[in-house]
């Protein structure tokens, strides 16, 4: 049987791709063969990661950075990668933010914030890729959800549980629609992982140990956790699984 995991010739773009989790799957794409488009507000970030994957991987990679609350700013990306390399095979949407309050007290221009960038963000960034896999009938997104998208939590966490509830049913409801067009879209669902973002976490003895008891298998995630998630929901492994989401959480969701 020849190797269905293999991204060999496929081109993905990856926004949010200077996160920690976002730097992983775009890695994770490289080597798996993928030709990478690394993109984010961050020019000097997207540049050393896509520095760094071709430099580990031997794969191409590009910079190319992107306002993905911004129509024209998405669109121009996409535009630029199909004029580049002739399509888009893989779109995985990794930016993602929290603001943390008090539900009493939310205030609703943070509220505005998370869902700028992680709900609109990812419904802009897959519209205008889903246009050119529409042109082309074949293509994967994968969204990033969280464990958070289907289990309530405290700690001011409402807006972000919020927002990620949606990205749940955008994944759900573009699978049903683009279906017809050849494009699956399903999403990553991590629980806590160690990011810059949350590097406190891991260097607080205590609170990593909190953490970690929650989570049947024992352990905080890390980036490099989710990537053969993504790298299956890419390739021809999952030519038939779409609007799913696969909860990489330990066991965290089994419960």
């Amino acid at each position: 049987m020849k190797d269905i995991f293999k991204l060999d010739g496929k081109i993905a773009v990856v926004t949010g791709g200077a996160g920690g989790i976002g730097e992983a799957l775009a890695m994770g794409l490289g080597y798996h063969g993928a030709t990478v488009v690394v993109s984010s507000r961050n020019r000097e970030a997207i540049e050393a990661v896509a520095r760094k994957i071709t430099e580990e991987t031997g794969s191409e990679a590009v910079a190319v950075p992107v306002d993905v609350t911004d129509e024209q700013s998405t669109a121009d990306l996409m535009n630029r990668v199909k004029e580049k390399y002739g399509r888009i095979d893989i779109l995985v949407n990794a930016m993602g933010m929290n603001i943390k309050h008090d539900a009493f007290e939310y205030p609703m221009e943070d509220w505005e914030k998370l869902f700028d960038v992680n709900v609109k963000g990812t419904m802009i960034a897959c519209k205008a890729a889903g246009r050119i896999m529409r042109e082309q009938k074949s293509g994967a997104i994968v969204n990033l959800s969280s464990v958070r998208g289907i289990r309530g939590y405290t700690g001011g966490n409402t807006g972000y549980c919020a927002t990620k509830g949606a990205v749940e049913l955008i994944t759900r409801a573009l699978a049903l629609e683009w279906a017809p067009h050849g494009i699956r879209v399903n999403a990553l669902g991590p629980a806590l992982v160690i990011t810059p973002g949350t590097r406190h976490i891991a260097e607080n003895p205590e609170l990593a140990k909190k953490y970690a008891s929650a989570v049947p298998m024992g352990r905080i995630g890390m980036p490099e956790d989710m990537v053969g998630a993504v790298v299956f929901l890419a390739s021809e492994a999952a030519s038939f699984v779409s609007g799913q989401t696969i909860y990489v959480d330990g066991g965290l969701t089994a419960a």
